[in-house]
């Protein structure tokens, strides 16, 4: 497993599709993942740090965890089939270690919130043509793309505006 770190959020031009690029910690490898546009605005309301009155789901889920007397010791993409991503938030409690299938966007919102560290499966790093449908764009051209978002703007797509 290679340790990886948000890079950036941005959206696809072509899908108006928002994309989480990881990037490797300790190298210069990427990973770009086509999420969900409430995904997108929970990933990029943590990277800014804005916090609202009351709590979203994925800080809902911190505060289960953390009642719980819990920790999220990391999260691992662990897997692609038919050009989905699959993957793993792991939960120890009282030395015992807990794994829940989830969305890789909602792990990485987690892992976001609770400081974990995120792991890809090195295997996903080497794939060619199958992050994506969209892998055919170079990975320099998707970083050319990559801006800051404004939280509010996934909101947007998701209801259609421009």
């Amino acid at each position: 497993m290679i340790e990886m770190a948000v890079s950036h959020l941005a959206i696809d031009e072509r899908t108006r599709t928002p994309v989480v690029l990881l990037k490797e910690k300790d190298g210069t490898r990427m990973l770009p993942i086509w999420i969900g546009p409430s995904e997108a605005s929970s990933i990029a309301i943590e990277l800014t740090g804005r916090k609202f009155q009351r709590p979203l789901t994925h800080d809902l889920l911190k505060t289960v965890i953390d009642g719980l007397n819990a920790t999220v010791p990391k999260i691992a993409i662990t897997e692609l089939r038919e050009k989905t991503y699959y993957a793993k938030v792991f939960l120890e409690r009282n030395n015992e270690v807990l794994t829940i299938d989830a969305r890789p966007s909602d792990c990485i919102a987690l892992a976001l919130r609770t400081r974990s560290p995120i792991f890809v499966k090195e295997e996903l790093l080497r794939e060619e043509d199958g992050v994506d449908e969209h892998s055919d764009r170079s990975m320099e051209e998707l970083q050319r793309q990559l801006e800051d978002m404004d939280p509010d703007e996934f909101g947007k797509l998701w209801s259609g505006g421009s």
